[in-house]
């Protein structure tokens, strides 16, 4: 080791100490050992970065450093970043952790989801003509379910283009949706775009309410989630076709498509499926038969949306455009819909409670439906307000009771009330033939004799309809005049309980009270109940039940309802019926029901006036139909002088000549009875007379003309005579 003179000396471990150095053995480094040069007193030590850092700049070292703002500024620089970057974290805990509370909660508020179900849609009952084609679909839907599969595919795909362009790429929910509409919204200051998508509408269509809430909007989207794990895109727009509402009453497509363009959403072209499709957003609004301008342009959007998406071709969107959907319109009164809602009053009887949709198979026939509404819905068009009548209603049904036409009011849509079903009503004098027809089988004939003379029972005393009496008559004439006193004292003469008896047998099934003015129709009944009960006279004396309902089957084909059986039995004995046709005859031929007559046929039946022109009534019958009809004011307001033969049976025989028209005229089933030597008039028995529902032969025809007396018994030519003139 050199000394710092140059000389060199050895180490010396010694206990001694050197002049110039520590004691021998020390070891520790003396200052001037040290590679630093050695500190300044007062000056604490710096480190040596930043001395190097120092020396880099220059700076002589002699002076002290400014504390605290450089090595400060970066330390809060630091800090704040990191609490930034803490708190976010934090925050975002928070809010995953409230919105999972949040989705928590709302979840609590549905079933488990493992017992979540889709809820069964309401069945749909189609209601059919006799011929196939379709009256009406009632049930809370208004149309039936339709597979995906059966419709045109441009029909699913319009509700894709125009809802949720997404919806086979998302998981029920569209967050790019979502954006998209909460910009639009907030651009638009309001709320003009939703970010629903189709899954999440038919979520809240199956299980939640309309109502606008967070609350709703929460479960909506758990629900949708849902949806799209447990069924497939298919299933999911195929539930979504068949349970949107698109107003009107119309539920799901086929409901829509039968309403709004009267076919089934099955054949439906472009231009009415984007019309459908664009009607989703805002049915009351967007309906092509309240709002057809609005409804078009819709559909233009829609079919625009769809060239955009590739559903359809150019060409196709062309024809589309060139020819818009136009919604049907409802010819006429739509009376036919009266026999759809008669048949919903009674389907629960043959079938129960409806589980699924069903078909049911009507007798109701179109062409004599459209002939009754004509006749009714004309006269009282042209004749009513002058007449004072505002409603109506007729009956027609085959005479083995199968309805074929149902007319329950002049317009169903001003009024659904069915007067034809439901109206209890006095049928006035169209009830006496139930009075003469038990007279005749407690033994009088056509021929016997009362007198048409003043008469009071108990204080009352009715009067004929023309004020003045003609004395001795026969039964035959009295029916067929309509004379009141004879009326009540046949009732009175056989008894009141007996009349009822024979009308109930026949089919008047509303309560009919037993006194003196019950032979001039004042107990009420329905124009069904009348029908019915004329049936008898027309089949040859067989009962029947009123019915509409042929066939009921389900979705899949089975049959759950098929009409067997031909009616109750008899109810008229054949002599009695054909004594009964003869009288009633008479009727339409030279008494009150003239007006009815039809040409070439032999029809039969009564008219009806209640007190103050309250009711006029006709009905009547063929050997192929039987008909009634009512007029008079759901207030029970008088009439104009409205009697039953006048107006009614003006309609009556309209509509019997129409709904004949091209039938082969046959006779009544019982023959008709005339007056002759015997007294009998009755013609031969068929060969099948002796079988239940049997029926006489016509007699031979007799010639006459209006003044040929011949056939009438000496003792009530004088009579006729004077009544009749000639």
């Amino acid at each position: 080791m050199a000394d710092r003179d140059g000389t060199r000396r050895e180490p010396n471990f010694g206990d001694g100490r050197s002049a110039r150095g520590p004691a021998r053995g020390d070891l520790r480094l003396s200052e001037e050992d040290r590679a630093a040069p050695p500190r300044r007193q007062g000056r604490p030590p710096e480190p040596r970065q930043a001395e190097r850092t120092r020396a880099r700049k220059g700076d002589p070292g002699d002076e002290p450093p400014r504390r605290g703002k450089p090595g400060r500024s970066r330390k809060r620089r630091g800090s704040f970043l990191g609490r930034m970057v803490y708190w976010s974290v934090v925050a975002g805990l928070w809010l995953v952790m409230g919105l999972g509370g949040l989705i928590a909660y709302h979840a609590a508020q549905l079933p488990p989801i493992d017992q979540l179900t889709v809820p069964k849609r309401p069945p749909n009952i189609a209601i059919l003509s006799a011929d196939g084609a379709l009256i009406a679909n009632r049930g809370e839907t208004g149309g039936r379910n339709v597979g995906i599969k059966e419709l045109p595919p441009y029909l699913p795909r319009a509700f894709v283009a125009i809802e949720d362009r997404r919806f086979y790429s998302h998981w029920g929910l569209d967050p790019i949706g979502i954006a998209r509409a909460s910009v639009r919204n907030l651009t638009t200051r309001g709320v003009s775009q939703g970010g629903s998508t189709l899954t999440q509408q038919l979520a809240k269509n199956l299980f939640l309410t309309q109502d606008r809430t967070l609350s709703r909007k929460m479960q909506e989207a758990i629900l949708a989630v849902w949806l799209e794990n447990a069924y497939t895109k298919d299933q999911i727009l195929e539930l979504y076709l068949n349970r949107v509402y698109f107003g009107s009453g119309a539920y799901g497509v086929e409901a829509a498509a039968q309403r709004y363009f009267g076919k089934s959403a099955r054949a439906v072209n472009v231009a009415e499926a984007a019309m459908l499709a664009g009607l989703v957003q805002a049915p009351s609004r967007l309906a092509p038969n309240r709002n057809p301008e609005a409804a078009e342009r819709r559909a233009q959007m829609v079919i625009a949306a769809m060239v955009e998406q590739g559903f359809i071709t150019d060409a196709s969107a062309k024809s589309a455009l060139v020819q818009p959907a136009e919604a049907v319109e409802r010819d006429g009164a739509n009376t036919i819909a009266y026999s759809a809602d008669h048949v919903m009053d009674v389907l629960d009887d043959f079938i129960g409670a409806v589980e699924g949709d069903v078909t049911v198979l009507t007798s109701i026939d179109p062409r004599i439906q459209a002939a009754a509404e004509a006749a009714l819905t004309e006269a009282l068009g042209r004749e009513g307000v002058k007449q004072g009548v505002s409603q109506g209603a007729m009956v027609a049904m085959s005479p083995d009771g199968a309805i074929q036409a149902l007319v329950g009011g002049r317009s169903y849509a001003r009024s659904q009330f069915n007067r034809a079903t439901s109206a209890r009503r006095q049928p006035g004098s169209s009830f006496k033939p139930f009075v003469y027809l038990a007279a005749l089988e407690a033994g009088l004939t056509p021929d016997t004799i009362r007198d048409d003379s003043p008469v009071t029972i108990k204080g009352w005393s009715p009067e004929n309809y023309s004020r003045d009496y003609r004395g001795p008559v026969t039964l035959q004439t009295a029916l067929s005049l309509s004379l009141n006193t004879v009326a009540v004292k046949l009732g009175q003469e056989v008894g009141p309980r007996s009349v009822v008896r024979v009308a109930q047998r026949l089919g008047v099934a509303s309560p009919l009270q037993p006194n003196g003015s019950l032979a001039l129709g004042t107990s009420e009944v329905t124009p069904l109940e009348m029908t019915a009960a004329y049936a008898a006279f027309a089949n040859g004396g067989q009962g029947v039940t009123p019915y509409v309902i042929r066939e009921v089957r389900a979705a899949n084909g089975k049959v759950l309802y098929k009409r067997q059986g031909s009616g109750i039995g008899p109810v008229i004995d054949r002599a009695n019926l054909a004594m009964m046709n003869g009288m009633m005859r008479e009727t339409l031929l030279t008494g009150t029901g003239r007006k009815a007559d039809v040409p070439g046929w032999e029809a039969a039946g009564k008219t009806g006036t209640t007190q103050d022109f309250r009711d006029a009534w006709f009905v009547g019958y063929t050997g192929r139909l039987v008909a009634s009809v009512w007029l008079g004011n759901d207030d029970n307001s008088p009439m104009k002088r409205v009697s039953g033969g006048g107006l009614p049976s003006e309609i009556w025989g309209r509509f019997m000549r129409a709904a004949l028209q091209g039938a082969q005229p046959q006779p009544l089933p019982g023959g008709l009875w005339r007056s002759g030597p015997d007294a009998s008039g009755l013609g031969t028995p068929m060969a099948s007379a002796g079988q239940p529902g049997g029926r006489m032969a016509p007699p031979a025809p007799v010639t006459t003309t209006d003044n040929d007396r011949s056939w009438i018994r000496p003792q009530e030519k004088g009579l006729l005579e004077r009544l009749f003139g000639g």
